[in-house]
């Protein structure tokens, strides 16, 4: 089963543009992820710049329309994520737990949806495997 932790950073939805956490709690993050990673648990992860150098696109009668960040209504924010395979919802709390995140952090965890989680009529117009499995340059990348 695959899950993605995602981290909330209280605070993080209005950090000013270029806002990098301090040395310290980057190694503390890199012990922990080294530990993902020497588990054989870990399969991607990243760290996410702040909303105010990001943009938001929502689609009012169909149309697109961009706003760019910093987002006024934003209460709480992704700063990153990690995306682990697991045997359980359990096993992949237990990991967050973890985490050497600060008092102002908060991990969500959510299950990712497998083809397999759908029912027939679905799988059979997704056909999202046959897409991944294609080179970038045949999906128009």
């Amino acid at each position: 089963m695959r899950f993605m932790m995602l981290m909330i950073p209280r605070g993080y939805e209005s950090a000013a543009p270029g806002t990098m956490p301090d040395a310290k709690a980057v190694a503390a993050m890199m012990r922990y992820n080294e530990s993902l990673q020497k588990a054989g648990v870990l399969l991607a992860l990243d760290g996410l710049h702040p909303p105010s150098m990001g943009a938001r696109i929502s689609f009012p009668g169909g149309k697109p329309q961009v706003v760019d960040g910093p987002f006024a209504e934003a209460k709480e924010v992704l700063g990153g994520y990690w995306i682990i395979q697991v045997k359980s919802r359990e096993e992949a709390i237990a990991w967050a737990s973890r985490c050497p995140g600060s008092e102002d952090a908060i991990i969500e965890v959510r299950q990712v949806q497998e083809l397999a989680d759908f029912p027939p009529d679905v799988q059979a117009v997704a056909g999202l495997p046959e897409m991944l499995a294609q080179p970038a340059q045949r999906m128009g990348a």
